[in-house]
């Protein structure tokens, strides 16, 4: 018969290839539930007001007619929805794909099981692949992971989110008008169940059972289902397992399988009392705690409370007389074990022989360590346990209290136990690798010594006291030839006939009286030895590897090992040298991923790669988050050192009187600096002991771990100190922003010089990090700052900035700015209101317009840059840029309203422009002319002066900016200035070139070089803001006008130059061919 799995079973393929994405849409939705938008949760009173109108549920389909009427009666709220899509849909539509992949996977399985009974696939019935070892394992798997996929959705994507993220999807897609969309399905299964993972949540009645109800499947197909996993062993776990207290173990699997599909058939748990009695003697008499897929763990008490059946059946099991017994019978085990594989451990105990000759023994020492640590972990787990739930309380104190729980001794269980199944392992694993050559060279070494005893007895070969024998020279021969003669592949019959002559070789010695000659005695015990050894080598079976992976799975902690995070961390604080250990635990948790990619791989799906990245890239970041301590240990010890350095220990001058030198050596405080230094080095040490290790796809290179780590740490620390150091009280008499300033360059000092200091201590580029993380804070915050003035918001997952591995905290905004840098920004502009200042242009200073005194001057610059560096005095660059277009767009918006569309203002304008032309010509009657224009226009001067004020001073600020950063980059950076100055001289040469003569070469538009060196010239201030365009208009009529009017009312050199500048900005459609340098 052909293999159920082979490729060429149509029938086989099929189901393994539902089977296949089932493991591959868990995943998917496991990925996807880190990335739920926060806006659709309206758990904040600001989003609930602003976005209430706009997210609905389901309610929505009652009547979509008045929730769009609502919106196209307010077009701010129309505009709101247009930006709310263009920011929402892409991750929407992700989910959706998600969703739809769930309906489909069961609308698959369904015509896969009509298509069994209607006899599509020849010679296979329902009944044929049940019987088949493959298809028992794969039809049970199909059903379970169904159940899985939407107990993962319940639980990790609330009811109410789903429905809004669907309602969205469809107000948004294109989806609705398909004919051949199915959404109307996918809301019916997806549709709120009224569950909630919140801690004290009321269970909803009939859940889950109704909510796996929503599409039917059919019932002969589940109950035979049901039948199998209830009778059958389906994946001959138990032979891996052979003791009887070690069955649910072994069946652990198969028991998370069962607790699944039994909601298909809720009548099984509700009314079947002897059904639910079987199951729970066979797979529940000692444990109540299951782990259902990838550690998401279900209490047995909580989750069968409303079943009648279920819960009586499981009364024996949770009696307090058994909970006792199990727990002491663990307790008990656990203080044998202990000392057992300790021993195990020591330095050199476990050499080939003792391996080969005890294998299961230390098979039997492996099974009981992961019985005990698996019954532990799951039982004592705080996520098992709803603290609200009195019974559960009761229970969880009778098992910590009857197994004296101490979770430091069950870690430390679990270190020696991961650390002695991976030696294990990896001797076992060398040992199969030389199994065949090695038993040929001790085939080889024991024909050698017949050949040679034989010589010795032809009276050849001289050896002490030795008489010729032919008998026996013409026997050893043929011993000789028959040890030749073993055959490695066939090795049942070679290990048979090695013991034959074994014993041959012993009665050769007694009945030939040859035990005087010690010689002749030596090379028979040798040639012994060398058998023994080829039947030791011979039994090296990759049966022991196979059954060590099953006994060692540790894929029902995947969840619950982070509970272990903070005694690991302490353990490693303590010593460093401990990440060897936990790398061997690492490796261990590693093993969880068999489960989700066994048939993955076996359909030779492409989502193999993807789904391996994922669940790999989980684990290395809880990897990252465990030895995440060694990098907070080094800053706390760095603290430390920078406080002794900058407060304690006097810098030594060039020239030193002898008499001081006593005073300068201050030998305690550099003691202490070289004793935390010390500290720092040994914490290196222990994460660079931890060799390239292979998590599952990903390799870890601990030096790129210590780095990362590193920057993590130092990314953590200099956010928040950005955070906490650049917020400003408005309100405060003489402004914070110097002082602040000053405080915050002095922290930025003291972290760029504990960098400095620690960088050859742990074998880093200091400089390298620094200004790479610096610079990525900064602009991240720019980033985030920037989004309130765009339509289409970059995410935190779309951002360059933002990183996985070493993410950007974000705190909560403290005022209107969303980060430290729009504090900042918004700081300066309050400080240099033109309403309040004046600024002077020849002293680069602001005054006080009452008190005539200084407010501040071109020092704030320098200041800024002292300490946020170029990538901070860039960032409000580009931030004020962002303002002055806003403020632009609402001057044009004020202009359009309170002129172009007032026809009263139209006629005013018109009127002035008779009268004033021709331009050369003298206004006859002007005072007349001007006051009936300016009491006419009198309503807009107010927003229209603000705004031209705003611009204004940004554009000062910018200018400031500009040279602040030529300055520096002249001074720190002369040759990369001159550079920049030269090649932009030469392009705009070349550009004004082209256009006095076509024919000369011109950048094509896919040439980036412009738009690549802008950024450059920008950054070392090489440019002027105010030849710069930030928006384009069309032609405005009236604003000469205008602007002669506004000059009239309130001469003012500097506000009419303000004016002009605008006019200009707004006019300019043909600007200076250098202004392609300076384009948004």
């Amino acid at each position: 018969m052909v293999d159920f799995l082979a490729e060429n079973n149509l029938c086989g393929q099929a189901v393994l290839r539902i089977v296949s994405r089932g493991n591959a849409i868990i995943a998917e939705l496991l990925r996807l539930s880190e990335f739920i938008p926060a806006v659709f949760r309206l758990k904040d009173k600001s989003d609930q007001q602003k976005y209430g109108d706009i997210i609905c549920d389901f309610s929505y389909f009652k009547g979509p007619e008045y929730y769009d009427s609502k919106l196209e009666a307010k077009p701010d709220l129309q505009d709101l929805d247009d930006e709310f899509r263009e920011n929402n849909l892409e991750i929407l539509s992700r989910f959706y794909l998600a969703f739809e992949s769930v309906h489909k996977y069961i609308v698959d399985l369904t015509r896969y099981l009509d298509d069994l009974y209607e006899g599509v696939y020849i010679q296979q019935t329902l009944e044929t692949v049940l019987l088949n070892e493959d298809g028992k394992q794969l039809l049970c798997e199909a059903l379970y992971l169904y159940g899985v996929m939407l107990l993962v959705i319940d639980q990790k994507m609330e009811g109410e989110v789903r429905e809004r993220m669907l309602v969205s999807y469809y107000r948004y897609s294109a989806a609705r008008s398909s004919a051949d969309s199915n959404l109307d399905d996918i809301c019916k299964l997806l549709r709120s169940t009224g569950y909630s993972s919140q801690s004290g949540a009321k269970r909803p009645a009939n859940y889950p059972e109704s909510y796996f109800q929503r599409v039917p499947i059919s019932s002969t197909f589940i109950s035979m289902v049901i039948g199998r996993l209830r009778s059958d062993d389906i994946y001959n776990q138990v032979s891996a397992y052979p003791l009887p207290e070690h069955r649910s173990t072994a069946l652990a699997n198969q028991a998370a399988m069962l607790y699944v599909c039994l909601y298909f058939i809720p009548s099984i748990l509700q009314t079947q009392q002897a059904k639910m009695r079987e199951i729970v003697d066979k797979y529940f008499p000692d444990n109540w705690v299951i782990s259902v897929y990838m550690g998401i763990t279900v209490n047995l008490v909580e989750a069968w409370e409303p079943y009648k059946a279920a819960k009586i059946a499981l009364n024996y099991t949770l009696d307090s007389a058994n909970i006792r017994e199990q727990a002491s019978r663990y307790s008990v085990s656990m203080e044998g074990l202990r000392p057992q594989i300790q021993q195990l451990l020591k330095e050199g105990f476990l050499r080939e022989e003792i391996i080969l000759d005890n294998v299961p023994k230390l098979l039997n020492c492996l099974r009981d360590c992961n019985v005990s640590i698996r019954w532990l972990m799951l039982h004592t787990a705080d996520s098992a346990y709803d603290p609200n739930n009195k019974r559960l309380r009761q229970i969880k104190d009778q098992v910590i209290n009857d197994s004296k729980y101490n979770p430091k001794i069950l870690f430390q269980v679990l270190l020696d136990t991961a650390q002695f199944e991976f030696t294990l392992k990896e001797m076992f694993k060398k040992m199969l690798s030389e199994k065949q050559l090695k038993w040929e060279s001790y085939r080889a070494e024991g024909s050698e010594r017949m050949t040679e005893l034989a010589e010795v007895f032809s009276g050849v070969k001289p050896l002490t006291r030795v008489e010729k024998n032919e008998n026996l020279q013409a026997w050893f021969r043929e011993i000789s030839k028959q040890i030749e003669s073993l055959n490695y592949e066939d090795s049942t019959a070679a290990g048979r006939k090695t013991v034959q002559l074994i014993q041959a070789l012993v009665e050769v010695q007694e009945f030939h009286q040859l035990e005087s000659n010690l010689q002749v005695c030596q090379f028979l015990a040798d040639t012994r030895k060398f058998l023994h050894q080829m039947i030791r080598t011979i039994n090296i079976k990759e049966e022991v590897l196979i059954t060590m992976q099953i006994v060692g799975d540790l894929s029902y902690a995947w969840q619950i090992i982070d509970s272990f995070t903070s005694i690991m961390q302490e353990s490693i604080r303590v010593n460093p040298s401990m990440v060897t250990k936990l790398r061997a635990t690492f490796l261990k948790l590693a093993s969880a991923l068999d489960l989700p990619l066994l048939r993955i791989n076996q359909a030779n799906s492409p989502d193999l790669l993807s789904v391996s990245q994922f669940y790999s890239g989980e684990l290395v970041t809880y990897v990252r988050k465990v030895l995440q301590i060694i990098p907070e240990s080094m800053f706390t010890s760095l603290a430390k050192i920078i406080k002794l350095q900058i407060h304690a220990i006097m810098e030594v001058p060039t020239r030193l009187d002898k008499d001081k030198l006593k005073d300068y050596a201050q030998l305690g405080a550099r003691y202490e600096v070289a004793k935390l230094t010390h500290a720092i080095s040994i914490f290196t040490e222990g994460i660079l002991m931890m060799k390239t290790t292979l998590v599952g796809i990903i390799k870890v290179d601990p030096k790129q771990l210590l780095e990362d780590g590193i920057r993590k740490e130092l990314v953590r620390r200099v956010a928040y100190a950005l955070h906490k150091g650049l917020i400003f009280n408005p309100k405060a008499k003489t402004s914070e922003l110097m002082p602040k300033l000053k405080e915050m360059a002095a922290t930025m000092d003291g972290f760029y010089r504990s960098f400095e200091y620690i960088q050859d201590y742990v074998s880093i580029y200091g400089l390298k990090i620094w200004q790479e993380e610096v610079s990525r804070i900064i602009n991240y915050n720019v980033e985030q700052e920037c989004n309130s003035f765009l339509r289409t918001k970059i995410q935190d997952w779309q951002s360059v900035y933002q990183s996985t591995h070493i993410p950007i905290p974000k705190f909560p905004a403290v005022d209107e700015s969303a980060t430290f840098i729009g504090r900042l920004c918004r700081e300066i502009l309050r400080i240099t209101d033109p309403k309040a200042t004046c600024y002077m242009d020849q002293l680069n200073t602001w005054y006080d317009l009452k008190t005539h005194q200084e407010v501040t001057n071109n020092r704030l610059f320098s200041e800024i840059q002292d300490t946020l560096g170029t990538f901070g005095l860039n960032g409000l660059d580009r931030l004020l840029c962002f303002m002055m277009v806003k403020e632009l767009q609402n001057f044009l918006s004020v202009f359009q309203k309170t002129i172009l569309r007032d026809k009263a203002m139209v006629d005013v304008f018109k009127a002035m422009l008779s009268a004033v032309n021709p331009v050369k010509g003298i206004v006859a009657n002007a005072s007349k002319g001007y006051a009936n224009a300016v009491a006419k226009t009198q309503k807009i001067w107010g927003p229209y002066l603000e705004s031209i004020m705003k611009v204004g001073q940004m554009q000062i600020l910018r200018q400031q900016i500009a040279n602040e950063l030529n300055y520096s980059c002249k001074f720190d950076s002369k040759h990369l200035a001159a550079a920049l100055e030269n090649l932009n001289k030469s392009l705009l040469a070349d550009i004004e070139a082209h256009y006095q003569d076509p024919s000369l070469p011109y950048p094509k538009e896919d040439n980036n070089l412009l738009y690549e060196i802008t950024a450059s010239l920008e950054a070392a201030g090489i440019h002027n803001p105010l030849n710069k365009i930030y928006i384009t208009t069309k032609r405005l009529p009236y604003v000469i006008s205008s602007i002669c009017c506004r000059s009239t009312l309130q001469p003012s050199a500097s506000l009419t130059s303000s004016l002009l500048y605008v006019v200009d900005l707004l006019y300019n459609q043909a600007p200076p061919l250098r202004h392609l340098f300076y384009m948004l």
